[in-house]
C-alpha cells in the first residue's frame, strides 16, 4: 500500500486528485491537507511514500513545504502542483529537490505516470538503503581490543580522504573488512567497490582482468572488454594479495596511479579513470622488494597509509565478542535458535593457537553449533574444536 498526501488549498482540485488516484489503484491510500501548515504537521507525524504539493497556498507556500520536508524526511519524493503563472517557480523547485511538477488542471496520463515514477523512485531508495545496511552489517568489524580500536580510529581519519592505503596481515585476519569500511565511510561510498584477488588470477590474465582488452588482443579475446579499473570508475578498487601480482602488471598499475589513465591490452588508446586504490597483502613487501619481486616505486605509491591487521592470537580478548557474533550469524543463516557458549567454553577457545585466524574461528563456531549440545560446553570444545 502506497501512502500519498495531497497538499492543496483548493478543495475541488483535492477531490479530483484523490478520485483519480483512488480509482487508478486500490494500492493507493490518499490523505489530504488544506494548506502548507496542515500538510507539514501530517508529514511530521506520518510516513508518506509521495507528497503532491501545490505551490501557491496561504500560511505556508509549496516551496517552503518542500524545503522543510527535505530537511526532516529527504527520502519522500515531492511532486509540485503549479498554476500557469507558477511554471518558472515549479521548474526552480526541482533544483531544490522536487521530483517533478504537474500543471493545473492536471492531465490524467501525465499525473499517473509521474506518480508511478515517483513511487518507483521511493521504492528504489528504500531498497538501496536496505542493501546498504545489509552490506554494512556483512562487513562489520567486531572487537574492542586495543589493536582493533586503533584500526577503527585510523579508518575514521583516513576514509574521507583520497589517500591510498596498504593493509597488511596474515591470511584470515579480516583485511577485506578494513577495505570495505574504508570505502563505505568515504565520499566514494555511492560508487562501486570492485575487488580483485590478485593471487587467484593467472599471471597471463591479470593485465586483461585489471585493464581490459580489445577484440583480437589474444586468442580468446572475442570482443572488447572493460577491466576492473574502468568498472571502479568513481569508486574504489581493492587489490587483494597484491604481493602476488606480476612485475609487468605492477608497472601498469603504477602508471594508472601516476596518470589516472589505463589502456586496454592490445590498444594504444588511453582511458581516464577516477579510482581510489586500496591494496592488501599477507607478504612482507619490503622483503619482496629486496628480492626483486615487487617494485619499490609502486610500494611507496600504495603505502601512503599503512594499516597492519593483527593475528587473532594477538587479540584474544576479542574472542568472546567474535563467538557471539558468529553464533548469531550462523543461527540466522540456518534458521535455528542462537546457542549459548558457556564461560568455560569461551575460555577454552581463547587458549587455542588460531593459525587460521578469524576465518578459522568462524568455522569452529559453526561446527560447535552443529555438533555441540543445546549449550556449547568446554567438553564440546575439546571434542569438536581440536586441530
Amino acid at each position: 500500500m502506497s501512502k500519498i498526501l495531497i497538499i492543496e488549498d483548493e478543495a475541488a482540485i483535492r477531490r479530483v486528485l484523490t478520485k483519480i488516484l483512488t480509482e487508478e489503484s486500490k494500492e493507493y491510500q490518499v490523505e489530504e491537507a488544506e494548506d502548507g501548515l496542515a500538510g507539514m504537521e501530517k508529514i511530521k507525524d506520518n510516513d508518506y511514500d509521495l507528497v503532491l504539493c501545490d505551490i501557491k497556498m496561504p500560511k505556508m507556500d509549496g516551496v517552503e513545504v518542500l524545503e522543510a520536508t527535505k530537511k526532516i524526511k529527504p527520502e519522500i519524493p515531492m511532486v509540485m502542483i503549479s498554476g500557469h503563472g507558477d511554471l518558472d517557480t515549479a521548474v526552480n523547485t526541482m533544483r531544490l529537490g522536487a521530483f517533478d511538477y504537474i500543471s493545473k488542471p492536471p492531465d490524467l496520463n501525465r499525473l499517473l505516470n509521474t506518480v508511478r515514477n515517483a513511487l518507483d523512485r521511493k521504492n528504489l531508495v528504500v531498497e538501496n538503503t536496505r542493501l546498504k545496511n545489509k552490506v554494512s552489517k556483512q562487513y562489520e568489524m567486531i572487537g574492542e581490543s586495543e589493536a582493533i580500536i586503533k584500526i577503527k580510529d585510523i579508518i575514521e581519519k583516513v576514509a574521507p580522504t583520497e589517500a591510498r592505503v596498504l593493509i597488511t596481515g596474515p591470511n584470515g585476519t579480516g583485511k577485506e573488512l578494513v577495505a570495505h569500511w574504508l570505502h563505505e565511510k568515504s565520499d566514494r561510498a555511492k560508487g562501486p567497490m570492485i575487488e580483485v584477488n590478485c593471487a587467484a588470477i593467472p599471471s597471463e590474465l591479470i593485465e586483461s582482468e585489471l585493464f581490459g582488452h580489445v577484440k583480437g588482443a589474444f586468442t580468446s579475446a572475442n570482443k572488447d572488454r572493460a577491466g576492473k579499473f574502468e568498472a571502479a570508475n568513481g569508486g574504489t578498487i581493492f587489490l587483494d594479495e597484491i604481493g602476488d601480482m606480476s612485475l609487468s602488471a605492477q608497472a601498469k598499475v603504477l602508471r594508472a596511479l601516476q596518470e589516472s589513465r589505463v589502456s586496454r591490452v592490445g590498444s594504444d588508446k588511453d582511458i581516464k579513470v577516477d579510482v581510489r586504490v586500496l591494496a592488501a597483502t599477507n607478504k612482507d613487501l619490503k622483503k619482496e622488494i629486496a628480492e626483486g619481486k615487487f617494485r619499490e616505486d609502486l610500494y611507496h605509491r600504495l603505502a601512503v597509509i599503512l594499516i597492519p591487521v593483527p593475528a587473532l592470537n594477538d587479540r584474544r580478548d576479542d574472542i568472546p565478542l567474535l563467538v557471539t557474533h558468529f553464533s548469531n550469524k550462523v543461527a540466522t543463516e540456518q534458521g535455528t535458535a542462537v546457542k549459548n557458549f558457556t564461560d568455560k567454553a569461551i575460555s577454552k577457545l581463547q587458549e587455542y593457537d588460531w593459525t587460521g585466524n578469524i576465518r578459522e574461528l568462524r568455522n569452529v563456531v559453526e561446527r560447535l553449533i552443529i555438533l555441540g549440545g543445546s549449550e556449547v560446553s568446554e567438553e564440546d570444545v575439546k571434542l569438536f574444536a581440536s586441530k
